[in-house]
């Protein structure tokens, strides 16, 4: 198992303050004392360690049409809706919830061309909650597929997610099995698709990113 780019610097600043810590200790308190925190220690490394964990995922999938999860999580919404921010009209809302135990790495869900990325700061609400799509610290993504088809992608930041990675930039080129992003700690993100798509998800599945075909995008 990998670690993702994103937690390299968080996890050894971690080891080297958990290290700082146990030296102090072992020097000023019992050894009861010590052999505590060095569990606790231990615990707090490895929650870290496994929260920046990257498997290595290649789907092979060479139909243009199918739209992929971008992330591991469970499905928490599937309604139309209108996007006010970029489409300006009636969308097919999909939405992943991540908890913290979720992968956190995001995937591009169909290959194509990033049209559009826009940043916005937010508020912090729980990420299941259905206008943290709207006021919520986000990203919005916009790829326009080889089908000429276009689907917004957004990645919302949760309680505890205080920063939202994107890797997209205007004009290029996107590819499956590819990161989009990475959102750190609980969040979700969100896919607008045009109302014709067939969804091929339910309410309460879970999802596996860059693997799980969530709809078809009509030719």
């Amino acid at each position: 198992m990998k670690i993702h780019k994103e937690g390299r610097w968080i996890l050894s600043s971690i080891l080297f303050i958990l290290v700082l810590i146990n030296i102090i200790i072992y020097f000023s308190f019992s050894k009861v004392f010590l052999d505590v925190n060095i569990v606790l220690s231990a615990f707090t490394f490895f929650f870290f360690t496994y929260f920046f964990r990257n498997p290595s995922r290649a789907g092979d999938i060479d139909d243009p049409s199918l739209v992929i999860a971008p992330a591991d999580g469970t499905v928490v919404v599937i309604e139309p809706t209108v996007e006010h921010e970029y489409f300006q009209d009636k969308r097919i809302q999909i939405s992943i919830f991540m908890s913290i135990f979720n992968i956190h790495a995001n995937w591009y869900p169909i290959a194509g061309v990033v049209k559009y990325v826009k940043h916005h700061n937010g508020k912090h609400f729980a990420a299941y909650r259905p206008k943290s799509s709207r006021e919520n610290e986000r990203c919005s993504v916009v790829i326009q597929t080889p089908l000429k088809s276009k689907i917004l992608v957004r990645q919302i930041a949760g309680v505890l997610a205080r920063r939202i990675v994107t890797y997209a930039s205007p004009q290029k080129s996107c590819h499956l099995n590819e990161h989009l992003g990475f959102i750190k700690f609980g969040s979700r993100v969100d896919i607008f698709l045009p109302l014709d798509a067939e969804v091929y998800v339910a309410h309460g599945e879970k999802t596996v990113g860059g693997e799980t075909i969530i709809a078809r995008l009509k030719e």
